[in-house]
């Protein structure tokens, strides 16, 4: 994990009131993309990369899927900058290493005895989220992958500080500990995007089913036999390129 100069960590000290200068700082000192912590709502500090390019630019928090990290996103988050994007990629406590590649968030709650259950890392998204939203004035997107793009949808239609969601792979896995989403979605009216790998596609048609599509709400099926997550657009990914072409074409509507 990166070692902080004493500069920078003086400035995580005074996080909780100077976000917005604090990654102004760092935009030129660092290397790219910025490696910081944001503290969650029960104070345990979650690590994140922050592909930083104009705080008047739209972001986005990406959010990894299962016993994974936020190298989920690496590449991803590249793409995305030149979209005209900047993106916050976040390590959550419910996940694990991809390689060598560890989630310190995950290994910080474990050693401090906390949940690392899927939904104790909605308080992670929703402090990331609201990071996001101190640091950067343009539309905020929350982009989910499998069991956080359910918790995406769920942050989505609670929190306002959230314009948009991007959902790869969402599915009704928290029925039972809350409300279906299911039940939920037809309440849903902001922009979103939906997809999965072909083999989920009729999964994800019967969640949506109580939903009229609205205006730049998606549900993009691909011809491919597809992937499941976010890792559909990973560098050289087979077929990933319509993943790309669809999800660009929403961003672009809602930037």
């Amino acid at each position: 994990m990166k070692i902080y100069t004493s500069l920078f960590a003086l400035l995580i000290l005074v996080f909780n009131s100077c976000t917005e200068e604090l990654v102004q700082e760092t935009r030129d000192a660092d290397p790219f993309p910025i490696n910081m912590d944001i503290p969650a709502l029960d104070g345990l500090n979650i690590n994140a990369n922050i592909y930083d390019i104009d705080k008047d630019a739209p972001v986005i928090v990406l959010c990894h899927q299962a016993s994974f990290n936020k190298h989920e996103y690496d590449g991803i988050g590249e793409r995305l900058n030149d979209l005209g994007f900047n993106c916050i990629a976040i390590d959550q406590r419910s996940g694990g290493p991809i390689t060598d590649k560890q989630n310190w968030t995950n290994i910080r709650a474990l050693q401090q005895g906390l949940g690392v259950d899927y939904l104790d890392a909605e308080q992670d998204i929703t402090a990331a989220v609201d990071f996001a939203a101190e640091v950067y004035k343009g539309t905020l997107i929350l982009w989910g992958s499998s069991y956080s793009s359910t918790l995406a949808l769920y942050i989505g239609m609670a929190n306002d500080n959230v314009d948009a969601v991007v959902s790869f792979s969402p599915g009704d896995y928290f029925a039972l500990e809350r409300q279906s989403l299911a039940e939920m979605l037809p309440n849903f009216k902001k922009p979103m995007f939906v997809t999965s790998s072909k083999r989920e596609v009729e999964d994800l048609t019967a969640l949506l089913a109580g939903m009229t599509l609205g205006k730049n709400q998606v549900h993009f099926a691909p011809d491919s036999s597809g992937y499941h997550g976010s890792k559909a657009l990973w560098k050289g990914q087979q077929d990933g390129e319509e993943y790309w072409e669809a999800v660009e074409g929403f961003l672009e509507n809602v930037k």
